[in-house]
């Protein structure tokens, strides 16, 4: 199966705050915050939700296909990537600018406050996905994460028009969407990704209620944090997959995007929805054990006993006839 994967590629600034931000947010005051937060390291890492997710798969031994926009910057990154089994072969790099920049700060209690720098994600819109599949010989699925806006509009008008199945994860680029544009988004989509906030947001914008997105989305993909994944398909009960135990959390940031490349890569191997969030979430607490998005190392057989831990043999059996 052919997969790419488009959306943000960036570079991580990392702090963390040894405290709490929710000490320091003053009720009535709320209306005029000026807060600095003296920090206590700083780690600067590769990051972007693309990049992350594609990191995971190559990681896993699939070759998927990025496709965003970056800057003069990224030859670095580029080795990176490839050497990490992923094919940069697709990306658009920017003559004017800099390749986006996430910068977060994370408190005790895993709170973060961010902000990102979208510098080269703009002239993602002028990524053509029609070319890049002529290019790669035809797409399987096509992942659309959060990217420039009107490039993640122009990717699912494409897959659309090309009977191309898409999943659709406009996760952090939520919040700037109205209700027609969240609708365009996730509509026909063969898979939808959320985390429990963002699919209330959906909800919400879309008018359309918890039981009305199954009639517009084949499958739903929704992330539970300590409570694992929930799958949700019409017609059916939903599934529950409980999270991998004994997880000593570092970082939260990058555990969705684990999610969805461990997701992605059992798609890939045509395995079923169940085991695909099962290896979503081993590889969610592989991401949560380190600093950092793309840190984490999958080897086996340490990878396979870990799956059978947490799952059992029967599904270890199924996961480990396709690692290298």
């Amino acid at each position: 199966m052919r997969i790419a994967v488009t959306g943000s590629v960036a570079t991580d600034h990392l702090m963390t705050f040894p405290g709490k931000f929710t000490e320091h947010l003053i009720a009535d005051k709320l209306d005029r915050v000026s807060l600095s937060f003296l920090v206590d390291g700083l780690e600067i890492r590769r990051g972007g939700v693309a990049a992350n997710i594609a990191f995971g798969m190559g990681c896993l031994g699939l070759r998927p296909l990025l496709v965003g926009a970056v800057g003069p910057d990224f030859a670095e990154y580029r080795s990176w990537l490839e050497n990490h089994g992923v094919d940069t072969s697709a990306v658009l790099e920017s003559q004017r600018f800099h390749t986006a920049r996430f910068v977060c700060t994370t408190d005790e209690d895993g709170n973060q406050i961010a902000s990102f720098y979208p510098g080269a994600m703009a002239e993602a819109r002028d990524i053509s996905l029609e070319e890049v599949a002529d290019r790669a010989g035809g797409l399987d699925l096509v992942l659309i994460g959060a990217d420039d806006p009107e490039a993640m509009f122009r990717h699912t008008a494409a897959c659309a028009a090309a009977g191309i199945p898409f999943a659709a994860d406009p996760s952090q680029q939520l919040p700037r969407m109205d209700g027609e544009q969240t609708r365009a988004l996730v509509d026909g989509a063969a898979y939808l990704f959320s985390n429990e906030y963002e699919i209330a947001l959906i909800e919400q914008k879309t008018g359309w209620a918890a039981d009305e997105i199954t009639e517009h989305v084949s499958v739903q993909v929704t992330t539970l944090g300590a409570g694992g994944a929930r799958i949700t398909t019409a017609g059916q009960a939903p599934v529950m997959v409980p999270s991998v135990p004994g997880v000593q959390a570092l970082d939260p940031t990058g555990a969705g995007d684990a999610f969805r490349a461990g997701f992605l890569a059992a798609l890939g191997w045509e395995l079923p929805l169940e085991r695909a969030s099962q290896l979503g979430c081993l590889l969610a607490a592989s991401v949560l054990e380190t600093v950092g998005t793309q840190e984490y190392e999958l080897k086996n057989p340490a990878l396979v006993e870990r799956f059978e831990a947490a799952y059992g043999p029967v599904a270890a059996e199924e996961v480990a006839a396709h690692l290298g």
